[in-house]
């Protein structure tokens, strides 16, 4: 932990227990996700129905339960004089409010919002003392920027073997063969040109996009080049991984530009919103994962592990300082893209593709638990005939035409798949539109286990 940091720690401690005293206290969740995970619909649903449970909606039953009935009021923190940007539900809710509805526009860049409860307390006598009132801290950010956190602990050189030597494997090499054809056919001391520079970045840029889009890999790095956010891409970003040995004035380039990268990253994203917080979830599109073959779970497991080892893996002072969350929650999504009797097994699936990352989290001394949750649910249970045979499923209006379907979504292994079930090919999982909400969200928005989650998260702080 460096100096700085540490320093931040002790007056962030400090302020904690001196709101506490006061029945002030803040809790900062973090909401972290691979990309595509569903972390801006999560934090929609999230406030939709917290403002609405604070009105006497009963949309979180759990977490009601948990604070023993004593939340008496939920309202969104007005905003101060923050200079970055607001989450903004209001604008999210409009697009599911819509006709047809449709799902909010993906992330393009970070956001915050505070959510405040006033709980009411009771003394041992059963009389009444001033409410408390507890805010929640939450923050939203493009999903692929989080792969960058492994980065920090890697130099160019470190970075740069492992990522092409990971390109030279699989469906990687498949998608990145203009770039590595390009690297090959570099000198070993390429000059310092922006013109090759940028050809590289354009490249690499170029592989992951596909690697993405086309195979659903997630161990992608740098994030900013799939999704660089509001500043667009500068030429900070053009910078490449090279074969080992590269030397001159193009390899020293590229090194920099890696290095003043991470640091803007460090400094304007990581530093500020990643540094500290209490609690932590950690959401997973397993179900995405597993019905996009092989390298796509094993790649998600991957990416899950590293991200994780920087996040989860604080030591015991920072744990003291309270660096570091005490409770972390791997939750996979779109629980209702499955049937009922499957979402145990999902569960247990994330449960199992998060072994290394919950580990590591475990030993820093955090609490962990798994969950499969849908932060909206957009189908039903019903039976579909597969070979003349009744099988669990799900229906939903598809996304694309509007039309009514009900899909039978396969087996959910409870653990990794052999061979034989990737030998036996799987399908594409359609979209589902999201059912058409109220655009005040005063009803709250249907969900599976979200309030079991935010139970376990945050329900001993109320």
């Amino acid at each position: 932990m460096d100096p700085l940091t540490l320093l931040r720690g002790v007056l962030d401690t400090a302020e904690d227990a001196a709101r506490a005293l006061v029945g002030r206290e803040r809790i900062r969740l973090a909401v972290t996700g691979l990309s595509r995970a569903g972390k801006t619909v999560f934090l929609t649903s999230l406030i939709a129905n917290l403002l609405a449970a604070g009105k006497g909606a009963r949309t979180l039953p759990a977490l009601s339960d948990a604070a023993g009935g004593r939340i008496r009021r939920v309202f969104v923190v007005p905003a101060g004089t923050e200079t970055v940007p607001r989450f903004d539900p209001d604008a999210h809710l409009g697009a599911l409010a819509a006709d047809p509805p449709r799902w909010p526009e993906r992330t393009e860049d970070f956001s915050t919002l505070s959510i405040a409860f006033d709980v009411e307390r009771r003394t041992s006598l059963g009389g009444l003392l001033p409410d408390r009132q507890v805010t929640l801290d939450l923050i939203d950010y493009p999903g692929e920027w989080l792969l960058d956190l492994p980065m920090l602990r890697q130099g160019y050189a470190a970075w740069s073997a492992e990522t092409t030597a990971r390109l030279r494997h699989g469906v990687r090499a498949d998608a990145a063969a203009d770039f590595l054809a390009f690297v090959d056919g570099l000198p070993a001391d390429a000059p310092a040109e922006d013109a090759l520079a940028k050809r590289g970045y354009t490249l690499y840029r170029d592989a992951l996009r596909v690697c993405r889009d086309t195979h659903g890999l997630r161990f992608l790095q740098p994030g900013r080049f799939l999704n660089p956010g509001p500043r667009g891409e500068a030429p900070l970003l053009w910078f490449f991984p090279l074969p080992e040995g590269a030397k001159g004035g193009l390899a020293d380039l590229c090194a920099r530009r890696y290095a003043a990268y991470l640091e803007d990253q460090r400094a304007t994203f990581l530093d500020p919103y990643f540094s500290r917080f209490h609690r932590q979830v950690v959401l997973v599109d397993v179900l995405g994962a597993l019905h996009a073959g092989e390298a796509a779970f094993t790649d998600t497991a991957d990416a899950l592990s590293a991200v994780a080892s920087i996040i989860s893996g604080a030591n015991w002072l920072e744990r003291l300082l309270g660096a570091a969350p005490t409770r972390v929650a791997f939750a996979a999504t779109k629980a209702d893209h499955v049937p009922a009797r499957a979402r145990d097994a999902l569960a247990a699936l994330v449960e199992h593709i998060s072994f290394g990352a919950r580990g590591r989290a475990e030993q820093s001394g955090a609490a962990v638990s798994c969950h499969a949750v849908a932060a909206i649910r957009c189908t039903e249970d019903a039976v579909a005939r597969l070979e003349g045979q009744a099988v669990a499923a799900v229906r939903g209006v598809l996304l694309q035409d509007g039309r009514g379907a009900t899909i039978y979504p396969g087996e959910v292994p409870m653990k990794p798949p052999e061979p034989a079930f990737w030998e036996a090919g799987l399908f594409s999982m359609p979209e589902f539109r999201p059912p058409r909400l109220d655009p005040a969200g005063a009803s709250g928005m249907p969900h599976l286990g979200l309030d079991e989650l935010l139970a376990w998260l945050v329900g001993d702080l109320l």
